[in-house]
């Protein structure tokens, strides 16, 4: 199994087929789990990471509660961790 091999290109659709996957399980799940999350941060390119603030914005402003830990990541993503 090849790995870290970033010019391949079988390699770049795989991690953006993963990454569509997450960030679509992210966006439905009440309570996506933190290491889903995790691994979704781990794979993000630059480009993808305003369409995970986005998933990540849109959850926080549908409770009234919203979650440290979402709140965290979403000011992570802004450099202000």
């Amino acid at each position: 199994m090849e790995r870290n091999n970033a010019d391949n290109p079988n390699n770049a659709d795989t991690r953006a087929r993963i990454v569509d996957l997450l960030m679509d399980k992210v966006a439905e799940d009440a309570f996506p789990s933190i290491p889903m999350m995790t691994l979704l941060e781990d794979l993000l390119e630059p480009d993808e990471v305003p369409a995970y603030a986005a998933v990540l914005m849109q959850k926080i402003s549908e409770t009234n509660y919203p979650s440290v830990s979402m709140l965290a990541r979403l000011a992570s993503l802004a450099g202000n961790d």
